[in-house]
């Protein structure tokens, strides 16, 4: 199900996810699903179905996270400023692949996107101003995750700071809005329960 565009996947997997444990003693990207394998294995198996090249970021001392990413087929970098906020892992991968004709930024705790909505993200944001766009996918009113960028926005995102990731440029720009029939945009892995079946789609943390 490869797509042949050159976008680059960007998978998030930095992040301390103190809701999830405040001891930090059990990762969240670690924990295994119902249906298989763990958190950020099921995210990273969704972008390596649909895109050719997928840097996973992690934080210092994460290497059973590294180590299993690694063997799915990511490039994983270590983001050594990853407690300074999501901006900094972000930037961190965004500069380790910035040769890229653009990016899809996902978010490792969010297993059930469907590589399905990847593919359509891919494609749209190919075909805004020949790639110089952004795409977000839609799902019943809803924006969600991953989101996708043109190479032309290298410069804005190598910019970003703080904890509130690339949401400042998803506001101050023009953004392709691709309707999806996939509510595991919506979904990320935030406390225990999330693991379980929800009844409702919660908001997702934004990039």
């Amino acid at each position: 199900m490869r797509d042949p565009v050159s976008l680059t996947g960007v998978l998030l997997a930095a992040g301390r996810g103190r809701r999830f444990d405040p001891s930090g003693q059990r990762s969240k990207l670690l924990q295994p699903l119902p249906g298989g394998g763990t958190v950020a294995e099921a995210s990273a198996r969704h972008l390596l179905a649909v895109l050719p090249r997928v840097v996973a970021v992690v934080r210092p001392g994460e290497d059973a996270l590294a180590a299993a990413l690694g063997a799915l087929g990511c490039e994983v970098c270590v983001c050594p400023d990853a407690d300074l906020g999501m901006a900094a892992s972000l930037v961190h991968a965004i500069d380790y692949a910035r040769g890229a004709a653009g990016w899809l930024i996902a978010l490792a705790d969010m297993p059930f996107v469907q590589a399905a909505t990847i593919a359509s993200l891919a494609a749209a944001v190919q075909d805004v101003e020949h790639g110089a766009g952004i795409a977000v996918p839609m799902y019943q009113g809803r924006r969600g995750h991953p989101v996708a960028f043109g190479h032309a926005y290298l410069p804005l995102l190598l910019a970003l700071e703080g904890d509130q990731g690339a949401r400042a440029i998803l506001r101050a720009h023009p953004v392709c809005e691709v309707v999806v029939d996939d509510s595991g945009i919506l979904r990320d892995i935030d406390t225990p329960d999330d693991l379980a079946p929800p009844q409702a789609a919660p908001e997702p943390e934004q990039l």
